[in-house]
């Protein structure tokens, strides 16, 4: 079996998808691409058996066939080749011989038929979405996802399904993403958790454009195809805890801070914070707000004052700077509102401003504050 395809073309499209193999597999195959070629077309493969992705692309080829290539070896070689035509030659014993303008390389294949096969999308439900909707919800809501496997429904992000919109959630206990899309319509009220990887590997997969997404799911995978690329992931089979109850329905106390200027005092303040808690102390009076941090053990301790718009009473609440300084990342537009109630509720972030179609609501747990 012989194809020729160009390198450069041929590295991107494996570069999109080599994300999906793992370092260090049980089965030396999930170490290989799979390359499966029907005429001039060329479809790869790469798997680590809970998620599967897939490329296809135009080559020259006389015949069919499929072999496995080990990829690492295959993309090192191939971010060091000027963009030519490559020639790939496979002998019966998988044998792979590359020929460039003025080189050879040879590299031992493996037998297609050991590698593992694709989840079927049987009886799916199907919906569509633009590409950036789906690459801003993941952004949105994926720092918040729990990294505790004793807690495997919050290890992945819930995607909540209605007739008039598509809302994506996160949390980790200790903070919440909800972000809601209203320009997405789904067949039906329906849920399911996808992990962490494979949402990583889209966001870098997927252009942030107004292209057609397709979205399937079962009742264990999802499916998700744009253009030549499709990439289907496992579900996460757990309940995903009930995350309207810890939303308050009533925070009167609101704060408006611009944006820049606050994760900025955030960021020099938890500085001096305590490694272990990262608190930062919130001193609202007025149209005041102090921030305080400090770290007993090694008598460091950081001030600064900033100017905020608040209506409520004077009050004191402690929060870890690292989370919300990622909330505020979240939050496109220059200011945001804060609103809390008391030192021990947990305070709600939103944007001032965003687009009609997108609501994000953050929420954070206060911590305790130190006598």
């Amino acid at each position: 079996m012989k194809f020729i395809v160009s390198s450069s073309a041929l590295l991107k499209q494996l570069q999109q998808i080599s994300g999906v193999i793992n370092a260090n597999t049980v089965l030396p195959i999930l170490e290989d691409f799979l390359f499966e070629i029907d005429k001039n077309k060329m479809t790869v493969v790469a798997t680590d058996l809970e998620t599967v992705m897939r490329v296809q692309m135009d080559i020259e080829a006389k015949e069919s066939g499929r072999v496995c290539i080990p990829a690492k070896i295959l993309i090192d070689s191939l971010k060091n080749i000027a963009d030519q035509p490559l020639t790939f030659t496979i002998d019966k014993n998988f044998g792979i011989e590359i020929t460039s303008d003025n080189g050879k390389y040879k590299v031992m294949g493996e037998n297609p038929d050991n590698f593992p096969k694709e989840p079927a999308a049987d009886d799916t439900t199907s919906f569509e979405m633009i590409s950036s909707a789906l690459v801003t919800g993941i952004n949105k809501s994926l720092f918040a996802v729990s990294s505790d496997d004793l807690r495997p429904a919050m290890t992945g992000v819930y995607f909540e399904l209605d007739k008039n919109f598509l809302q994506f959630v996160a949390t980790d206990a200790h903070r919440l993403v909800r972000y809601k899309r209203t320009d997405v319509k789904c067949p039906k009220s329906d849920s399911f958790i996808v992990p962490k990887k494979p949402l990583n590997i889209l966001k870098s997969a997927l252009p942030d454009n107004d292209d057609t997404i397709t979205l399937s799911y079962n009742s264990n995978h999802l499916f998700v195809t744009h253009g030549n690329t499709e990439m289907s992931c496992r579900l996460i089979d757990a309940r995903f805890p009930d995350y309207k109850v810890v939303i308050p329905a009533d925070n009167p106390y609101k704060m408006v801070v611009t944006k820049a200027d606050f994760q900025g005092a955030l960021r020099r303040v938890s500085v001096f914070s305590n490694k272990s808690t990262n608190q930062v102390v919130l001193n609202i009076t007025g149209s005041e707000l102090q921030l305080a941090a400090q770290d007993i053990d090694f008598s460091f301790e950081g001030n600064e004052r900033m100017k905020c718009q608040y209506d409520g009473e004077d009050l004191q609440i402690a929060f870890n700077a690292r989370f919300l300084i990622e909330m505020l990342n979240a939050a496109d537009s220059e200011e945001v509102r804060m609103e809390l109630s008391t030192p021990t509720k947990a305070g709600i972030i939103k944007p001032m401003e965003g687009d009609e179609n997108e609501e994000l609501l953050m929420l954070v747990m206060p911590l305790m504050l130190n006598a």
